[in-house]
């Protein structure tokens, strides 16, 4: 059994950190200043991880190779299983020419793209990512965001900076289950102290979300959906998580965002309008009747439907019976994790989980033969049309998650993102803030909170009690932070640039855009970290 090291540089933190991040810096070379497609700075991630590995770590060749395979695999499934169906339904809806009426259903709410923006990517993305997550709100958003008239750049950035405030509350809760199986502390604790820290995010996002749209002239015009969708989504998110639980957090505050909005716009209307870019076609309002909206929606419907159920409890646990797991051979147990990562020296285990029935990526595709077949009337040959050429059109976007989960795995095993959070934790009374950072480190690298808890969540715990801060706010922290990490992560570009028709060279644009709200508004949570330690110690649960 190989034990892992974390400074492995002349013992020191410092020179072993530097090291360690190299891979990051690659990346952000690649996309920020090359300007380099996602999936070639990845690749070159993989590359730098394992130079990285090899050379300084000293990590055998056997166990370096399949942590790099079991990170690709996990990648393409359940994760880039989510994204192909989720694209492929709205192809779907596209190919039948449906999606022509969804558009104009929407049209008929509001014409308004800020008003879209706030419908669609906010509240129904909140709503996608309540019930699924991993990347599912983001393909379904940022292709219907697409498909009403959005730019592709702005669809993919707008959908991208909305998928921060539902984050942490994510697919019924599992980045929370998470952290309370890893950390041993109480979900419900956990629950209400990462609302306590989001619920005051998401009271200004939407308006941040419109700012970023359409600017300051732009969101005076509809200030008031902007207050009503955060403060509905805000409050109900709060009172959830602190008096229900993590996992209908999203859900029940995604309603109530939608359902604002909808009350609002039944007698509020803006004074001026905006348009869609001139050079897209416009939104055209028409009237169809109620059979028609009912087929073009049915697969949406559906989806719902479907992501509900297998959100189930009882469901659930009868699908996850159906999951096949195996242990990865050649690094299951072949690498020993020692202190301060965890309590005491332990086998680093790898189990691979093929959840081919309960994975959400499956209720998404019975969703789209559903649609297809009973509502769209699809003939078989169509629509494996629209799969084959669904899947072409997605392979660089699959190679690219493939490739970054392949980099988080790789760093996981090699013991160089532990290294990365002792020098996170090593800031002392600052770790509050620092807290959140690393975070949005772990999911910038894994592209999930839920693997960011997983990686970081005891580390936090261990820390807190090292330096007497509370465990619970500390961990809270680490996902609180992670979900503004969401938008950076290589993954969520990939999804996005692939659901909205995004050109590859483009990604690296994107990413940079996204990254100055990414460090903006993690700073923020840091913050209201800092002054639940420091100045409101009361409010810690």
């Amino acid at each position: 059994m190989w034990p892992q090291t974390y400074t492995p540089i002349a013992n020191s933190l410092a020179l072993s950190g530097l090291a360690a991040a190299l891979p990051i810096f690659v990346l952000l070379v690649l996309l920020g200043l090359k300007r380099r497609p996602a999936w070639e700075a990845s690749l070159a991630g993989v590359a730098g991880a394992a130079l990285v590995a090899a050379a300084v770590y000293r990590m055998p060749f056997g166990p370096l190779v399949q942590s790099i395979l079991y990170g690709a695999a996990f990648g393409l499934f359940p994760i880039g299983w989510v994204v192909f169906t989720a694209i492929l339904l709205f192809r779907l809806t596209v190919e039948t020419g449906h999606f022509e009426v969804i558009k104009d259903s929407i049209g008929s709410i509001s014409g308004d793209p800020r008003l879209q923006a706030l419908l669609i990517a906010f509240a129904f993305g909140a709503f996608i990512e309540g019930a699924a997550g991993f990347g599912t709100p983001v393909a379904v958003a940022g292709a219907m965001l697409a498909g009403v008239g959005f730019a592709p750049f702005e669809a993919a950035a707008l959908c991208l900076l909305a998928n921060t405030s539902p984050v942490a509350f994510g697919s019924i809760g599992v980045p929370l289950v998470t952290l309370a199986t890893v950390t041993g502390l109480p979900l419900a604790r956990l629950s209400a102290a990462v609302g306590r820290i989001c619920a005051p995010v998401s009271l200004f996002v939407p308006a941040y979300l419109v700012g970023v749209q359409s600017g300051r002239r732009g969101l005076r015009g509809v200030w008031p959906a902007a207050a009503v969708c955060g403060a509905a989504f805000a409050v109900t998110q709060f009172a959830v998580s602190n008096f229900i639980g993590a996992q209908l957090t999203d859900i029940l505050a995604s309603l109530a965002a939608m359902g604002a909005l909808l009350l609002l716009l039944s007698f509020w209307k803006p004074k001026s309008s905006l348009t869609h870019s001139p050079e897209l076609p416009a939104l055209e309002r028409s009237r169809h009747s109620t059979p028609v909206l009912v087929r073009s929606w049915a697969p949406y419907a559906f989806l719902v439907l479907f992501v509900l159920l297998w959100g189930f409890g009882p469901v659930k646990a009868r699908l996850e019976r159906t999951t096949v797991s195996f242990t990865w051979p050649g690094l299951h147990n072949a690498i020993e994790r020692i202190p301060p990562v965890v309590s005491r020296a332990s086998p680093y285990a790898a189990v691979y989980s093929f959840p081919w029935l309960a994975a959400s990526g499956t209720a998404c595709l019975l969703a789209a033969i559903c649609g297809a077949f009973l509502a769209l009337g699809m003939k078989p040959a169509a629509f494996l049309r629209v799969c084959s050429s669904t899947l072409r059109k997605l392979l660089l976007a699959e190679l690219t998650i493939a490739a970054v989960l392949a980099l988080a795995f790789l760093m996981n095993y090699s013991g160089a993102t532990a290294t990365l959070g002792m020098a996170f934790a090593a800031t002392g009374r600052a770790f509050p803030f620092f807290s959140s950072l690393l975070g949005w480190l772990g999911v910038f690298l894994t592209g999930s909170d839920t693997s960011s808890n997983a990686l970081f969540g005891n580390l936090q715990v261990v820390t807190a009690g090292r330096i007497g801060l509370s465990p619970v706010l500390m961990a809270a922290a680490n996902s609180s932070g992670g979900v503004m990490g969401k938008m950076i992560s290589l993954q969520s570009i990939a999804v996005a640039a692939a659901a909205t028709g995004l050109a590859h060279s483009d990604e690296a644009r994107l990413f940079r855009f996204t990254l100055k709200h990414s460090l903006l508004l993690v700073a923020v949570v840091g913050v209201i970290a800092t002054l639940y330690t420091y100045v409101w110690p009361g409010w810690i649960p």
